[in-house]
């Protein structure tokens, strides 16, 4: 027997097989939609849109119908019918000199209103992340309970602490040296009684403010914080160069939420004049009360409240591009 016979013969490997192929893929997942998907949301806010159109869709026509039209007693009565007047309602409303004077300070009410809540939320909102747990808890509930507070019982009591007779803040600020306030009337002058109202506004929107910002506050990197004191930026460089710009989205939410509403303020001046504000006292929506039913010109109200929401659309505006804008970073 040779050598040759002896030698084990080599096995050869068998050859390899390709992988299968992957299974395919969709494009986008997100995309692949049920027979009748795209409907099923649409059918799920038809309720809500059926009930929003019939509670805002139909005063908001009436209103826009009533603006150009001339509508008073007689008409309201039905004593005569109501007539097609054009742009007269807007010409007269717009060529009326105290209408401006209503525009401005609405504009300036709004803009200090909204200022004093958004520096004093942030303040507290930022106080908030430096203080034990059961202090935050009791602020927390403090917050709460002020903004469950129904906006009349809320101008009741700021009524009766700035009250000149009784009122508890003028006995405070009397017992200060070199200050003398009893019996002084806060709202004998435009100014410090818009003052006294904004600082009521001020107080019913701060709860809302400094909650939403204290979730925001959570979503701020810690790591970030630190590595910006570490490279030698104080309390306020971190502020304004990690924590602000997180927050900026939430801070133009607010700051546009807030202009709207402050910018409707009615039942905070209503009361607080006993249903009757002065000319100094008139906002764009007490403005647009008195004439429509103390006037009686319903009419010239419609149109002043029209250009109101006219105003506000601007404002609206900016809050739509920004909850978008949000979306899409999501």
């Amino acid at each position: 027997m040779s050598a040759a016979d002896t030698t084990t013969p080599a096995k050869v490997p068998p050859p390899r097989q390709a992988p299968p192929p992957p299974p395919p893929v969709a494009k986008n997942p997100r995309r692949a939609r049920t027979p009748g998907g795209a409907a099923t949301p649409w059918l799920l806010l038809a309720p809500c849109l059926l009930i929003l159109a019939l509670v805002l869709g139909y005063p908001l026509v009436r209103l826009v119908t009533l603006s150009f039209q001339k509508f008073g007693q007689s008409q309201l009565w039905g004593f005569l019918p109501a007539q097609w007047v054009g742009f007269d309602n807007f010409t007269g409303v717009l060529g009326d000199g105290e209408f401006w004077q209503v525009v401005l300070r609405t504009i300036v009410f709004a803009g200090g209103s909204v200022v004093f809540t958004m520096v004093l939320g942030m303040l507290i909102a930022l106080l908030l992340q430096r203080v034990s747990g059961w202090m935050k808890t009791l602020v927390n509930i403090v917050l709460v309970a002020s903004w469950g507070m129904p906006i009349i019982v809320a101008t009741t009591v700021f009524k009766w602490l700035f009250d000149a007779d009784y009122g508890i803040l003028n006995a405070l600020l009397s017992k200060l040296p070199g200050v003398d306030l009893i019996g002084h009337n806060w709202f004998a002058s435009g100014p410090q009684g818009l003052a006294v109202i904004m600082l009521l506004v001020v107080w019913g929107a701060v709860p809302f403010v400094v909650i939403t910002l204290c979730a925001g506050l959570t979503q701020v990197p810690a790591e970030l914080e630190e590595a910006a004191r570490l490279d030698g930026a104080g309390s306020w460089g971190v502020f304004r160069y990690v924590t602000l710009p997180i927050l900026k989205p939430i801070i133009v939410m607010l700051t546009t939420l807030s202009v709207i509403w402050d910018m409707g303020v009615f039942p905070q001046v209503f009361v607080m004049r006993n249903g009757h504000p002065e000319q100094e006292f008139q906002l764009l929506t007490t403005y647009s009360y008195d004439r429509a039913f103390v006037v009686n010109d319903y009419a010239q109200g419609s149109a002043i409240a029209l250009i109101t929401v006219v105003l506000l659309l601007g404002v609206v505006a900016v809050y739509m591009r920004q909850m978008l804008k949000i979306g899409e970073v999501e």
